[in-house]
């Protein structure tokens, strides 16, 4: 007797629980998968601004120039009005930010990236917001013309270490920022943004105590000056003030005045000197400010009046240097006795 052989057991249907979700890129969606490409994009968007990668960031995409973020970033590289009311820097470029990240990596608000990049292993610890941003995104908070350079923008507080007495707290924050002022930079006019950035960061690295800026100098925190310094504007006390508030700070601390000069005077006064060993000697002792000006317009009347000059002997028919590069001589020079003793 045949007996009927019953159909094998079909194989039973994935669970929920058990199966993969389905996963649908928009190009090769079909309109079965997704209402819509703007439903599409949305939804992506949300997801991926919702999810903490895997140093701890949220991840935002931006891609229309018109985005208030966008608005924001260029307000903060045109305007030092704008950076000083908000306390907030823009750094572009990935070498300055990791140059930033060695002192501060807390300090970083936002990184904006270029779409397609991932973020550098030096920034793994960060853990604020990531956007990625388009190629005219990064062009337009960029005012670069190409992104080649541009793969990484920060958006970072403006350092602690700053101070502008027009607006701030005044005698006490200047106490506090030049608790030592055995050498103080003072820059009188300086235009130039590339020059401002190059004295900043000599002063940081002769372990000079800080820089006052007097009215007409550039913002430190102009993007140039900020390339320019390599990340020194966020270690060293910068203070913008006027000629009121240095003299203040001279005459507290008892800070003997010198101010760097192109030419010897004519008259022979005795204001005049010529930097040499000898005279560097006689002053590692003392507390000293020296004032720089700028190429053009050369030392204020102010500047003149308040200090004694000191010129760089040269050879040849050449009267002057350009001011970052006499600034190095003269901040090397004149170095305190522990600050040379620091180096050898």
């Amino acid at each position: 007797m045949l007996l009927a052989q019953a159909p094998p057991p079909s194989p039973p249907l994935p669970s929920a629980a058990s199966s993969p979700p389905r996963r649908c890129y928009w190009r090769t969606l079909c309109p079965s998968c997704v209402p819509s490409h703007r439903a599409a994009v949305s939804t992506a968007a949300a997801a991926k601004a919702a999810a903490p990668s895997r140093g701890g960031q949220y991840h935002k995409q931006v891609a229309s120039v018109a985005n208030p973020l966008v608005k924001h970033c260029v307000k903060l590289r045109l305007s030092a009005a704008y950076r000083r009311s908000c306390r907030r820097i823009l750094l572009v470029g990935l070498v300055p930010i990791l140059e930033m990240c060695r002192f501060e990596l807390s300090s970083i608000d936002n990184l904006l990236l270029l779409d397609g990049l991932e973020l550098p292993d030096e920034l793994y610890e960060f853990s604020g917001n990531v956007v990625h941003v388009s190629a005219a995104v990064m062009k337009k908070i960029s005012g670069m013309q190409s992104v080649d350079s541009t793969e990484a923008i920060a958006i970072i507080h403006m350092p602690k270490y700053f101070c502008d007495l027009d607006s701030d707290q005044g005698g006490a924050v200047l106490d506090e920022l030049f608790c030592s002022a055995n050498r103080i930079l003072v820059l009188d006019g300086i235009q130039d943004p590339g020059n401002l950035g190059t004295l900043i960061r000599s002063a940081c690295a002769f372990r000079w105590d800080g820089v006052f800026l007097l009215p007409a100098c550039c913002d430190p925190f102009n993007e140039k000056a900020l390339r320019a310094a390599r990340g020194a504007s966020l270690q060293l006390p910068v203070v913008s003030g006027n000629w009121s508030d240095l003299r203040a700070l001279m005459a507290k601390y008892d800070i003997k005045m010198l101010a760097g000069h192109p030419e010897s005077s004519s008259n022979g006064s005795e204001r005049t000197h010529v930097l040499s060993k000898e005279l560097a000697d006689s002053l590692r002792s003392e507390s000293v400010c020296l004032v720089l000006g700028s190429e053009g317009n050369g030392l204020s009347v102010e500047t003149l009046q308040a200090c004694e000059l000191v010129n760089i002997p040269m050879e040849g028919t050449f009267e002057s240097l350009n001011v970052s590069v006499a600034g190095g001589i003269f901040l090397f020079m004149l170095q305190t006795k522990q600050q040379k003793m620091a180096e050898i």
